[in-house]
């Protein structure tokens, strides 16, 4: 039977007057089963560690999850059942609303005039489980969001590879081509614009296109390269994309990124730099106060674009996600409770 909004609220406040302790049994048995999906498979011990509670408690939780079919245990470890992410992802609304969250979302998409935000709970500089949350989060809205014979542009970075890891298990195959939104940096060849693309095609059913240009290039030598039929073809499809996906980066992380000196790091600090994006380095009120010439999308570009999503979290990256959102043109933010509650004072 399905019920509205409106309907499962009513309800919900009615069971609360006749279980008065349902917030918090809700609440324990929410952080076992989202510490299972996020770190599946797992031991009882591993999972009474990282919980900080007593493996007695958490033997306890399980068992009645086990009941509910909602986790099951193997040879590994304890693993989410189908039922159980399902109900995890519908649990998630209700405590979110306990904890203030929702109006946390709405509070921010005020502020900073954003269509849509996506809170998840924790600092991912602290707990891995979310950032694992936000990176699948982003996958859930991509599925919705995604049609076929969209073009989507993609960043590189940490969080965005592990969105394309995400996306294997969530989504139904759209036809769409995936593209690299900048060409490419110094770093391991998980993290490369590129490589997230390709993954994401694949994880998608659909096609990609490669820039193969180094995301750093003195402009004389940018040039010659800009004369390429197929390059140039691929940066108007990164410029005119349906929908881009980027990573949020603090000034001296993607400095170093991009292999520049010490000299210039040292430039950037004197300059007030606290993040980066497309380019341009900002100061925290969103002064620009650095740019590097490079192949792909510019902060300019984002007015083309169909539906932006930016998408980082932890509270090293505060300061640098806030002057962000003062300076782009951004649709949907996908962040932790830690930022978002900074970004809400």
């Amino acid at each position: 039977m399905s019920m509205d909004r409106t309907g499962a609220d009513e309800l919900f406040e009615l069971l609360q007057l006749i279980v008065p302790n349902l917030e918090e049994l809700l609440d324990e048995r929410y952080k076992v089963l989202r510490a299972v999906y996020f770190l599946q498979p797992i031991g009882r011990r591993a999972l009474a560690d990282y919980l900080g509670t007593g493996e007695r408690i958490v033997r306890n939780i399980v068992e009645n999850l086990k009941q509910q079919k909602l986790v099951e245990t193997t040879p590994l470890g304890i693993i989410t059942t189908e039922k159980g992410v399902q109900t995890l992802w519908l649990l998630k609304e209700y405590i979110e609303k306990i904890r203030g969250i929702e109006n946390l979302e709405n509070l921010i998409g005020l502020k900073f005039r954003l269509k849509k935000v996506i809170v998840v709970s924790g600092d991912a500089d602290k707990d891995i489980t979310a950032k694992k949350e936000m990176a699948t989060s982003a996958a859930r809205l991509l599925e919705k969001v995604l049609k076929d014979g969209m073009v989507l542009a993609v960043s590189g970075g940490t969080t965005m590879a592990m969105i394309a890891d995400s996306m294997g298990t969530l989504l139904e195959a759209k036809l769409v081509t995936v593209v690299p939104a900048r060409g490419g940096l110094g770093e391991e060849v998980e993290k490369q614009a590129n490589t997230v693309a390709a993954k994401l095609a694949k994880a998608l059913g659909g096609n990609y296109r490669l820039l193969h240009i180094p995301d750093v290039l003195e402009e004389e030598l940018l040039k010659p390269l800009l004369t390429s039929s197929y390059i140039n073809e691929v940066i108007e499809m990164i410029k005119h994309a349906d929908i881009l996906l980027h990573g949020i980066g603090t000034a001296e992380e993607m400095a170093q990124r991009r292999g520049m000196q010490e000299p210039f790091q040292q430039k950037l600090k004197e300059s007030g730099a606290v993040g980066e994006a497309f380019g341009y380095y900002f100061d925290y009120e969103g002064n620009i106060v650095h740019t590097t010439p490079s192949a792909g999308l510019r902060l300019e570009d984002l007015k083309n674009i169909g539906l932006s999503i930016a998408v980082g979290g932890g509270m090293s990256k505060a300061e640098a996600i806030e002057a962000f959102l003062k300076v782009a043109p951004i649709d949907i933010l996908v962040t932790d409770e830690g930022v978002a509650r900074k970004l809400a004072e």
